[in-house]
């Protein structure tokens, strides 16, 4: 038993439930989370690629459009070549065939480590309202590609583009069967202002935060 299930069957003996939750449990928790009604939201306008657009760049994250996967690799290039970059970069699984020695990068599938500078990745879903990436942690979609890089260039759709946080975890829900480990939010370039009330960009995560908004 892992220490996490261990922790957690623990709780459960001294509740006076059994071990092993069952099926009936899962149900009742799934019609609660369904019927909960939400709480006030901010008026978010119809055009909600527009609402989101406007609330990244707000956050200094920076913007370009792909009409195609495979127009990918062209993008990462054209970035790489405008902010002074090295042609070299990690990404997740999925963008692992895509042609980008052809751009002359070298771009591996792999595990981030402590020297590399450029992370792509591509997103969950978007949340219009704040600018922000909803990412999820897995076996192929490792979060910290996404973190640990000082540039993290990120694909999204704009069909998962959507309104709310709330929206965002709706789709999760209705997408899979269970949550995953982890959950992201991300929104702009790392930042802080601890030091004299000064923002500072990269103090925690990227300098820099480059969208691939893909058709």
């Amino acid at each position: 038993m892992s220490a996490r299930a261990n922790i957690l069957a623990r709780i459960r003996t001294a509740q006076g439930r059994a071990i092993t939750v069952r099926t009936e449990e899962r149900d009742a928790v799934a019609q609660y989370i369904a019927a909960h009604p939400q709480g006030p939201r901010p008026q978010v306008d119809a055009d909600i690629e527009a609402r989101f657009r406007d609330r990244a760049l707000s956050l200094a994250t920076t913007m370009d459009e792909v009409k195609t996967v495979a127009d990918i690799p062209a993008a990462v290039a054209r970035y790489l070549r405008e902010q002074n970059l090295a042609p070299a970069a990690v990404c997740w699984p999925e963008f692992a065939g895509l042609d980008w020695a052809a751009q002359g990068l070298k771009v591996e599938a792999r595990a981030v480590r402590g020297d590399d500078l450029v992370g792509i990745t591509g997103a969950f879903c978007a949340i219009a309202e704040t600018g922000t990436l909803m990412m999820c942690s897995g076996p192929d979609t490792p979060p910290a590609t996404s973190l640990l890089p000082e540039t993290h260039i990120a694909v999204v759709a704009r069909r998962r583009i959507v309104t709310g946080m709330e929206d965002g975890w709706t789709l999760l829900r209705r997408e899979r069967d269970a949550l995953p480990r982890a959950v992201n939010f991300i929104s702009g370039p790392s930042r802080t202002a601890d030091i004299e009330q000064t923002v500072t960009l990269g103090a925690h995560g990227p300098y820099r935060v480059h969208l691939l908004l893909l058709s």
